[in-house]
């Protein structure tokens, strides 16, 4: 792992990791994580598992780890609202999303983090289009993912490859004042669109992606694309 210098951020890093059933990934993932040596805490918000995802929780938790931090959703409300009750509870200087599906691999990290260390960013997105090996999938969701970046580009004036990317970084003052209402998949347009209006300096980077078909646990449906849509032109014209 590439080594990383912290100094201007003393916090350090904090990652973010929604869950919502997934038993089969969860240790490994935060192994994965911790692997990466570059982490201050690691914050686990459950947002209503219904599977064994709350047992393996548990057994972190006796594990009393001062790095690790669990929060527990009374129900399933959504990816948007896990990642804005971990960006609530964070303490780092960066906040990193992380999806516990392992469809995105920490070891991205330094690639991910290097342009914030360095100074030349605000805020980082991966992309699953600028050249890293990537699990081949389906077309029609690369073809709408790219139709909702394309409108998402054309509103908020970015040239981003990939919007709906599950990797996005932030310094912690970019968030400060945000206030993220979407509570499912749609965070990623909203997000995008109000960063955009702070008119911060973004980066994008390659990443590599190991996606998922439904029979292994996808769970992003077509009526996400619908609520996407709406939320890009909605967020235009209101804060």
């Amino acid at each position: 792992m590439k080594s990383l210098d912290f100094t201007a951020f003393p916090k350090g890093l904090s990652v973010v990791v929604p869950i919502y059933n997934e038993q089969d990934t969860l240790r490994e993932v935060v192994s994965r994580i911790d692997s990466t040596r570059v982490v201050s805490e690691i914050i686990l918000v459950d947002d209503g598992s219904t599977d064994g995802s709350r047992n393996i929780l548990k057994q972190f938790e006796e594990q009393k780890r001062s790095d690790l931090r669990i929060i527990y959703q009374e129900c399933n409300k959504g990816k948007g609202a896990a990642v804005r009750a971990g960006i609530k509870a964070a303490q780092g200087d960066i906040i990193l999303i992380q999806d516990a599906d392992l469809e995105y691999d920490p070891s991205d990290y330094p690639t991910l983090l290097t342009p914030i260390l360095d100074g030349r960013a605000d805020v980082v997105y991966g992309s699953r289009f600028l050249g890293g090996p990537h699990r081949v999938l389906f077309f029609w969701h690369q073809l709408v993912n790219q139709i909702l970046t394309l409108l998402s580009n054309i509103l908020t004036n970015l040239n981003l490859t990939d919007m709906e990317v599950g990797y996005k970084v932030f310094r912690k003052e970019v968030l400060d004042g945000i206030e993220i209402k979407s509570d499912r998949f749609n965070f990623e347009p909203e997000i995008t669109a109000k960063i955009a209006k702070k008119n911060v300096r973004i980066y994008e980077v390659p990443i590599s992606y190991s996606g998922r078909t439904y029979q292994e646990g996808k769970k992003i449906g077509a009526w996400d694309g619908v609520e996407a849509l709406w939320t890009i032109i909605k967020y235009r014209f209101t804060d």
